[in-house]
């Protein structure tokens, strides 16, 4: 640093010519800065109403890296002026993150955008698999120009291929772990037993919630208090897991009881109940359906309901349920009958004869 700052100083003192050059190049990058913000600012809004997903987001993506790479060249021109080292490796460097950039930020916008266009259109997409090609595609292009940056700035990448088959033996031992947790997100973007937005809930690790986001060491789950649970990938190929969200219909299961007093009635109560089920719009009529007297409790006489619904949404389901329930309350009550509940009947035999305490 103390080099480029006599080399400037110096500059400064002896060479007027190349001063005005240096400024020259300063305010050729800030008209060229300003000139490009301002033409894809107007095209990115021009693109906008496009039904083409990726234009708009390739403008959008030039933006932020074009500036940086403009600013990357002029300085390394002006380092030129000054007779400095390293300005033709920095332009280089310069080039390679601002392609990277460019790309990374393109998948991202693109991703966005199709995930958005679909949804508008009715026909959503996994957005599971769309996560994972982006990220996938973003972990290659950063390896990629990583290895092209080291070879133009004169490293030898064949040492550093070897040297990473040599050391990859050790930091898999040392790194175990965060490998299984890689390889349990691959597993979950191959097999997806859930995807984003999915309830899933398991009994083994207490786990329950909806999916966020699936990364390459956790998932991330927001619990029904809206408390983020961060759950290792490798957890995921040790248990088992319930999802919910996949459901095809939701299941009413009840036992309903009646007193002892109303047996006569009580084939007449489940017919009617069936007939009910079976007229109800929200049952689903194609499924498993039974209305039938099944024991004699200690204080009651239980018939259980087991349907399902159409809906599989859990706010819908509990109104239906509670129609379905308010109607079996409604024809218990048509025939004289009441629903039981617990009771204890004490009988005293009429022989037992209670003796007068005398008084004293």
């Amino acid at each position: 640093m103390n080099d480029y700052m006599d080399k400037f100083l110096g500059l400064l003192e002896g060479d007027q010519y190349g001063i005005l050059r240096i400024f020259s190049i300063v305010f050729a990058a800030l008209l060229l800065d300003f000139i490009q913000k301002r033409i894809l600012k107007k095209l990115y809004q021009r693109l906008q109403s496009t039904r083409t997903q990726w234009d708009d987001a390739l403008v959008h993506a030039l933006q932020t890296p074009l500036t940086l790479l403009i600013w990357i060249i002029g300085f390394s021109l002006c380092l030129d002026v000054m007779k400095l080292p390293a300005s033709s490796e920095m332009r280089l460097v310069g080039v390679i993150v601002s392609i990277t950039w460019v790309l990374i930020r393109f998948i991202s916008f693109a991703e966005t955008n199709i995930l958005y266009q679909h949804e508008v259109a009715g026909k959503p997409l996994d957005r599971t698999t769309a996560s994972a090609i982006s990220q996938l595609l973003r972990s290659t292009i950063l390896i990629t120009a990583t290895l092209v940056a080291l070879q133009s700035l004169g490293f030898n990448i064949s040492a550093i291929l070897a040297f990473g088959g040599i050391g990859g033996i050790a930091i898999g031992f040392a790194a175990k772990d965060l490998l299984a947790n890689f390889f349990g997100g691959m597993m979950l973007y191959l097999d997806r037993p859930f995807a984003i937005g999915d309830w899933v809930r398991s009994s083994d690790r207490e786990i329950e919630g909806t999916v966020e986001k699936i990364g390459w060491r956790t998932t991330v789950v927001r619990t029904f208090d809206k408390r983020p649970l961060y759950v290792p990938n490798s957890v995921f190929a040790s248990i088992s897991v319930e999802n919910p969200s996949r459901m095809t219909h939701r299941r009413i299961y009840e036992t309903i009881g009646v007193r002892y007093d109303d047996i006569s009635v009580m084939a007449d109560i489940i017919g009617e109940v069936k007939r009910m089920l079976m007229a109800h719009p929200d049952i689903d009529q194609s499924q498993t359906m039974i209305v039938n007297f099944n024991s004699f409790a200690p204080s009651s006489l239980d018939f259980f309901i087991y349907t399902f619904t159409r809906t599989t949404d859990w706010i819908e389901y509990h109104e239906v349920k509670q129609d379905v329930l308010l109607k079996v309350s409604e024809i218990i009550n048509a025939h004289q009958a009441e629903i039981a509940f617990p009771t204890s009947t004490l009988h005293i035999p009429d022989e037992i004869k209670f003796n007068q305490i005398p008084q004293k």
